[in-house]
């Protein structure tokens, strides 16, 4: 990995210095590679300010996508190329249709597309934060000669960020734990930044989560659990808290989001409960602006273990029950959940531990004993990174004014 840590007000200084930065920044598909890159934007932004230069961005992502929306959101700049997605499947074999086919030719079209953005926008460094869109604009950066760096979310190297590596100027990674995944060549330019999560979430207040919420049935004196399995919800997740509603809440708060296919069988569950326990279990599909409220109510969350999950649970130090996905590609979500729980930041049921009787255990425990929760929970933000976006964000400053 690169040795030194950066000099911010070097780097600062030669922003000032150059009075405007232009900058391409390339990423989407999913959130998680789009709102990383949203948050470093942001935190470019501000360094920018801080010297009282300029910052011109311009995102490339698919027209008519998520990228195109946040971009539009947040007012950035944004240009549409089509580029040619590989559609994966734990069956090789299965990857031999016509789609891949189709898209595979779209590919050299979609690398002279880029460089004819980089040609226009003339960017002093790119950035690409993760998905198809990426390997086009990262091809054209390198091929005239614009600096580049990537950034990795996962613990394991995504399929641009493994095309893109070799010609990467820099390489920007979410845990030391992907530094081995590089190839040996390329780990000298390899740094840990952490992965950026959005800034509102570390703006909540665990005194507004139950008004927000009109949730009238809030103990305070008893601790909370927050149960999600993401925006789509968990139907593992949802099946195994069944099985210890009663007994859970008779020892806490429960709040939990439980995804759109899965709230008309959890309500009807709520439902059946005795009324002093149903008013404690506070049942949502999905949390949107009081998320960051919950958060900060939340003693223990159980959740699945995305990249973007654990980046948020360790930069907030939240002490968590992870069940991984089992079917995340390249088992992503246990490794994920396995390193955390190595460090005593959190406690992993994967595969066949994955029981009511397992979560029960390690639930409880991180309930009922103050102490062991106060240590995951330290354990837990020692192994985050809350100036993530920032890191990031100065990697791309430092090579666009040297």
């Amino acid at each position: 990995m690169t040795g030194s840590a950066l000099d911010r007000a070097e780097i600062l200084r030669r922003v000032a210095a150059r009075g405007r930065i232009r900058v391409i920044v390339a990423g989407g598909g999913t959130g998680g590679h789009t709102y990383p890159a949203v948050s470093a934007v942001r935190a470019l932004r501000d360094l920018t300010a801080e010297t009282g230069a300029t910052a011109e961005v311009l995102w490339v992502g698919v027209p008519d996508s998520l990228e195109q929306r946040v971009s539009d959101e947040n007012d950035i700049s944004f240009t549409g190329i089509k580029a040619g997605k590989l559609r994966r499947d734990r069956n090789p074999l299965k990857m031999v249709n016509a789609a891949n086919a189709k898209d595979a030719l779209r590919v050299p079209l979609s690398v002279l597309s880029a460089q004819a953005v980089v040609r226009r926008f003339r960017p002093d460094a790119v950035l690409c934060t993760g998905g198809y869109v990426c390997a086009p604009i990262g091809l054209a950066a390198a091929l005239r000669r614009r600096p580049l760096v990537i950034h990795e979310q996962t613990t394991g190297i995504g399929k641009a960020n493994q095309l893109l590596a070799r010609a990467a100027d820099r390489i920007a990674l979410s845990s030391a734990a992907s530094v081995d995944r590089l190839p040996a060549k390329v780990r000298g330019r390899a740094v840990v930044t952490g992965n950026p999560i959005r800034p509102a979430l570390t703006t909540g207040d665990a005194k507004a989560a139950a008004p927000a919420l009109n949730w009238s049935g809030y103990a305070p004196e008893l601790p909370t659990v927050y149960i999600t399995g993401g925006a789509q919800g968990a139907v593992q997740i949802n099946d195994l808290i069944d099985e210890l509603l009663p007994e859970l809440l008779g020892i806490a708060n429960v709040i939990h989001q439980c995804g759109k296919l899965s709230y008309d069988k959890v309500r009807e569950r709520a439902a059946a409960l005795p009324a002093e326990l149903r008013e404690r279990y506070l049942v949502r599909e999905f949390l949107g602006a009081e998320l960051p409220d919950v958060l900060a109510l939340a003693d223990v969350v159980v959740s699945r273990s995305g990249a973007g999950t654990l980046a948020e649970l360790t930069t907030l130090g939240k002490p968590s029950v992870l069940i991984p996905y089992p079917h995340s590609v390249g088992g992503e979500q246990i490794r994920n959940a396995q390193i955390l729980a190595d460090h005593n930041a959190a406690r992993a049921l994967s595969g066949t531990d994955a029981t009511a009787a397992n979560l029960r255990t390690a639930l409880f425990e991180l309930l009922t004993e103050p102490e062991t929760r106060a240590a995951v929970s330290a354990a837990a933000r020692a192994q985050g990174h809350p100036d993530a976006a920032e890191q990031l964000a100065l990697n791309v400053l430092d090579l666009a004014t040297r």
